[in-house]
């Protein structure tokens, strides 16, 4: 029997989605979404099929986007992917998140965190992945915990277990020392810390998993704002990764693809 060429599947997948649109069973967004790889709205348009390609979940950045336009791309997200994942969100962009969604899809559950600036939303029965790996995220002090707290939703969004660890930085070791058994318990470890940076480094060292550093943007003078942190991170004499200032976005999607390794290899 002849076996279906990849164009020929391309060609029905594309009449599928065509009949179910004009059955009234998807709308436009979707359809193209399907057909395209993108939605295609007025404040832009919106890569659907990042999970399917890249494995990380495509964010909506609110950060330079109206509340109205950070709105309408959540919603094209949740009719595209069954999930909206908004990052650097202030109160108005996540109130215009809300109303949207509220008026699209009223089952859908929203989730706003003022802290890490993120603003979740799952579609009414939207299952997220789980994954057998767990990523921990540790911060040196609470300043660090907005950056850290963006980079632990986007690991828990792509299905990682995360642990959250607080406040262990190297002014007092023995805060850190407390919490060493529970980090190395972690298939992969994420590390935010601002002024010196001190704390990745030093966690690096004592691990043997995987280590993530975010430098953030705390502290002042010389080497202030994240200068000394990303530097100090960089030059590690212990093996890590460090991603850019303040990138927790960038650490939580590594650290959930690091995830998604291990869990496809047990």
């Amino acid at each position: 029997m002849r076996e279906e060429s990849e164009e020929e599947a391309d060609g029905s997948r594309t009449r599928e989605t065509l009949e179910a649109l004009a059955a009234g069973e998807i709308g436009v967004a979707e359809a193209e979404s399907r057909i395209a790889g993108y939605a295609t709205t007025d404040a832009g348009r919106f890569d659907a099929a990042r999970e399917d390609r890249r494995g990380i979940p495509e964010a909506v950045l609110a950060e330079g986007k109206r509340p109205a336009e950070t709105g309408a791309l959540a919603t094209t997200a949740l009719e595209t992917t069954g999930r909206a994942l908004v990052t650097r969100a202030t109160p108005d962009h996540a109130a215009a998140v809300r109303e949207a969604v509220g008026d699209a899809a009223p089952e859908a559950d929203v989730d706003h965190d003022e802290v890490t600036r993120t603003v979740v939303v799952h579609a009414a029965g939207f299952e997220p992945p789980e994954l057998a790996a767990t990523a921990a995220v540790v911060t040196a002090g609470t300043a660090d915990a907005p950056v850290a707290g963006e980079a632990a939703v986007v690991a828990r969004e792509i299905g990682a277990d995360v642990d959250r660890i607080e406040d262990v930085g190297v002014a007092n070791l023995d805060r850190l020392l407390d919490q060493v058994a529970r980090i190395r318990e972690a298939d992969v470890v994420v590390v935010a810390a601002g002024r010196e940076g001190a704390l990745p480094t030093v966690v690096a060292g004592l691990v043997d998993a995987p280590v993530i550093a975010i430098p953030v943007s705390t502290g002042y003078g010389e080497g202030g704002e994240g200068a000394a942190a990303l530097a100090g991170a960089l030059q590690s004499c212990t093996a890590l990764t460090t991603v850019n200032v303040d990138a927790g976005f960038v650490a939580g999607a590594q650290a959930g693809l690091i995830a998604r390794a291990i869990d496809g290899g047990t």
